[in-house]
């Protein structure tokens, strides 16, 4: 289930919308780097680039930091991010 949670987001599904003043060159850049790679490792850092972008959706943020959930490519927040939905 966590993969699943991983792609589609907030169990039950909730739609979450990024908004485009979160994603700041920094944001973009770092979730694009992470898709290119498939090395997940700087999500952390990701939700803190988004916080400073102004982004107070506990969703999104505590996907990020969650150490114990596995990301993968096509993880909804990178997706968003890079406009992928």
């Amino acid at each position: 289930m966590c993969f699943l949670q991983d792609i589609f987001g907030p169990l039950p599904f909730r739609p979450v919308v990024i908004s485009s003043a979160w994603r700041t060159s920094t944001v973009v850049a770092l979730a694009a780097q992470m898709y290119e790679s498939r090395e997940f490792g700087a999500m952390p850092i990701l939700a803190d680039a988004i916080q400073d972008a102004g982004c107070d959706s506990e969703d999104v943020l505590s996907h990020c930091r969650d150490a114990g959930a596995p990301h993968v490519r096509g993880c909804w927040v990178v997706d968003l991010v890079l406009g992928k939905e």
